[in-house]
């Protein structure tokens, strides 16, 4: 077994405990874009080393790198049109591992894609509806009102993106609690909240029964959340947003369409309740040398297993 592959199993597997360290731990609240970096380098640092562990299992041709000796054989396979003789287990255990990699390869694009396409299908069922029964209103400019009595407001990421608010939260909020919520779902808008959570989203579907997907899911949803709440606080104040947050809890909060990222879209008390102790309690960020780790961290988990899918197995 090459020294490649050893090290490429070594980061799959040890992208898994890491994940479930990362959603216990508390640090990533006080930077949540730290967070969410290291959670998206966790997440493709994954996908390349399992894949790249798999395939260099079965990659036979010694000296050639995982990704070149990987199509190599795979264009051997289709030019004679058969598999080629297994001589013995270890063959046909490389063999498995290869079929593995490349069936691994396809279900993770397959489930990025169909999650896509799923959630793109929502969104255009969601302005269609828009488009029939929202309204504009002064007191909210630029976004849409819907004539619903719960209090709930989220925004519709894409290229026509729209801010959503239910005349509940119109009813419930002041106009600098409603102001505050604006800036918190252009923030969503702005930052492309949608794609970093697609990833995570998609795995969760491909990967229900594993509860790390589930940790991984949440723990980005909320990090996103506090991240939109960090860019709300350079327009508007601690305070407004806290109190949005706290009356639109209190009164349930209205379902938010799939597809869509809301305000107050988890209704869990414990994390309306960690945001708005973080708004008022806001702890000190990270220290510049920390981050540095971090970004450091995140590059390598993503930057050493793509090296090695085209460096010569050893």
């Amino acid at each position: 077994m090459s020294a490649t592959v050893v090290i490429l199993a070594a980061v799959a597997i040890g992208c898994i405990p890491a994940a479930s360290t990362l959603a216990a731990a508390s640090w990533p609240r006080r930077s949540p874009a730290a967070g969410i970096l290291l959670w998206q380098a966790l997440g493709l640092g994954w996908g390349i080393a399992a894949i790249g562990a798999l395939i260099g299992f079965g990659v036979t041709a010694r000296g050639a790198a995982v990704a070149s000796g990987a199509l190599n054989q795979l264009a051997g396979i289709v030019r004679t049109g058969s598999l080629p003789p297994v001589a013995d287990v270890a063959a046909a255990f490389r063999m498995l591992c290869l079929v593995a990699g490349m069936v691994l390869l396809g279900v993770l694009c397959w489930i990025l894609v169909a999650a896509s396409a799923s959630v793109v299908r929502a969104r255009q069922r969601q302005r269609e509806l828009l488009n029939l029964l929202a309204r504009g209103d002064p007191k909210v400019p630029g976004a849409l009102v819907v004539d619903h009595p719960a209090a709930t407001a989220y925004c519709l990421p894409g290229l026509r993106s729209a801010i959503v608010v239910s005349a509940g939260t119109l009813d419930l909020l002041d106009a600098d609690e409603l102001a505050a919520v604006l800036a918190h779902e252009r923030a969503h808008l702005r930052e492309r909240h949608d794609l970093v959570l697609l990833p995570f989203l998609a795995l969760l579907r491909a990967f229900r029964w594993a509860e790390v997907a589930r940790q991984a899911y949440q723990a980005v949803e909320l990090l996103i959340e506090m991240h939109a709440d960090d860019r709300a606080l350079r327009q508007r104040s601690a305070r407004e947003l806290a109190t949005a947050l706290l009356r639109v809890g209190a009164a349930g909060g209205g379902r938010v369409p799939s597809g869509a990222l809301g305000a107050a879209q988890r209704t869990e008390e414990c994390e309306v309740a960690a945001r708005v102790i973080r708004l008022l309690r806001p702890a000190p960020g990270l220290s510049n040398a920390t981050l540095a780790v971090i970004i450091g961290a995140s590059a390598a988990i993503v930057a050493v297993p793509a090296a090695l899918l085209v460096l010569p197995l050893r």
